[in-house]
């Protein structure tokens, strides 16, 4: 007797609440890591390009490139001209990351989105001050490092020092960082060294395909990063 295949949704791999999106669960990290890039490409029509991966040697784990104090171990580009190795096919996605199983996502900024990048405690008091606003917001992720990043339009990081001046702050000294060409945001489940994965704080779905214009997330994320900064400022004096 054959045995059964039961199927599942794995939210952690699509992304998405909805039920009818049906996809095998992954036995392994490097099959999750390929069904998301897949996924990447296939739904949300966003480029990915592989990473660097982690390497089990004399038991620990070394980023792939070697560098024994690597700063994003397992999780940035593998060569100088990584964004013109992207790909908006799935089917490309998947071969390339047969290749290398364990190979990082990286998905680059300034084509599909790009994004806002603040200290995760801003972000998790503007997310709940947006929300309180009925705010139209599109995916954010959270990194180990604890910051978070907001996907608006492209051309935001561009625009967004440009908004914050003009609300009376200085987007360096509140370290709102604008993500565009050139960058990458690390795309989830990738994992970075021993810190942990990347994860979504809100993840894509078919309410947030369209992504918000960054004129109208940068004032709450603004006044979140300040109001933070000047709480840092208090506890220090």
């Amino acid at each position: 007797m054959a045995p059964r295949v039961v199927l599942v949704v794995d939210e952690r791999i699509a992304g998405v609440t909805e039920a009818a999106q049906v996809v095998r669960v992954p036995r392994q990290r490097g099959e999750q890591l390929l069904e998301a890039a897949a996924w990447y490409a296939e739904e949300r029509h966003w480029d990915v390009v592989p990473g660097t991966w982690l390497d089990a040697v004399e038991g620990t784990e070394r980023c792939s490139c070697g560098d024994l104090g690597c700063a994003a171990p397992g999780a940035h580009p593998t060569r100088a001209d990584w964004s013109g190795q992207a790909t908006g096919s799935g089917a490309a996605a998947r071969r390339m990351w047969a290749r290398q199983p364990g190979s990082s996502v990286l998905l680059p900024a300034g084509r599909a989105f790009d994004a806002l990048d603040v200290p995760e405690s801003a972000g998790f008091l503007a997310l709940a001050r947006m929300e309180r606003m009925g705010l139209a917001l599109g995916p954010v992720t959270r990194t180990p490092d604890r910051r978070m990043l907001f996907l608006v339009l492209p051309g935001a990081a561009a625009k967004a020092p440009g908004l914050v001046g003009g609300l009376g702050w200085d987007a360096g000294a509140l370290d709102l960082v604008g993500r565009g060409e050139g960058h990458y945001v690390v795309g989830p489940p990738t994992r970075i060294g021993g810190r942990g994965a990347v994860q979504w704080a809100r993840r894509p779905s078919q309410a947030n395909r369209w992504l918000p214009d960054v004129e109208e997330l940068v004032s709450p994320l603004a006044y979140a990063c300040a109001r933070e900064a000047a709480d840092a400022r208090a506890r220090l004096s």
